[in-house]
């Protein structure tokens, strides 16, 4: 009996899966579709969607919770604490900047009092504050570098590498490699230093 039942979770999950992928790619086109659009991108009959999900909301809850797991191990997957620090910043850039673009609309819709978004968020500032500490040690970063400074900048030009829909942007891997060049280098002609001090 058991063995009757497993194709029909599967099954229950890929219907599911198909949905989720089917609302982040109609709501991010149209943030107002209906149910009915979702259905229909995802190939299933509207009932289908209802039946999985209460409602509208219910269903973008859904869907900001999906992606937050895939955030999570997208940081996860790049071994923050244990690969070598300069690697582990390109794969972090790269794991993450995937999963902003795939998942656009779900990621700017999260709930501020999302507590498993918040949590997860919290444990990624934190990865990252050991990550940017560990580079710190590895010499990857200026000796004396303010390390809260470096990941807010960090952070905003990821934001800035999602958001950039220009032609010719580049695939995640290169808007990764062209974050941490300017986080680690910045776009001056210069060593920096000395030019702007009083």
């Amino acid at each position: 009996m058991q063995s009757e039942q497993r194709p029909l979770r599967a099954d229950a999950e890929r219907t599911v899966r198909a949905i989720i992928e089917a609302a982040e790619r109609v709501l991010s086109a149209d943030p107002s579709a209906s149910m009915e659009r979702i259905a229909e991108a995802a190939g299933v009959a509207r009932t289908t969607v209802h039946r999985r999900f209460a409602s509208r909301e219910a269903l973008v809850d859904a869907l900001s919770a999906w992606a937050t797991r895939q955030f999570h191990e997208a940081v996860e997957a790049a071994r923050p604490d244990t690969a070598p620090p300069l690697v582990a910043l390109y794969q972090v850039t790269a794991n993450v900047l995937r999963v902003k673009i795939d998942w656009s609309f779900a990621m700017s819709s999260l709930a501020p009092e999302n507590r498993e978004a918040a949590r997860v968020h919290a444990e990624v500032v934190e990865g990252c504050d050991r990550l940017f500490r560990r580079a710190l040690d590895a010499g990857v970063l200026r000796p004396g570098t303010d390390l809260v400074w470096a990941r807010r900048v960090y952070y905003a030009l990821i934001h800035e590498a999602a958001q950039d829909r220009a032609e010719g942007s580049g695939d995640a891997d290169e808007r990764a490699a062209r974050v941490v060049d300017t986080l680690l280098r910045g776009v001056g002609a210069g060593s920096g230093g000395g030019a702007l001090a009083p």
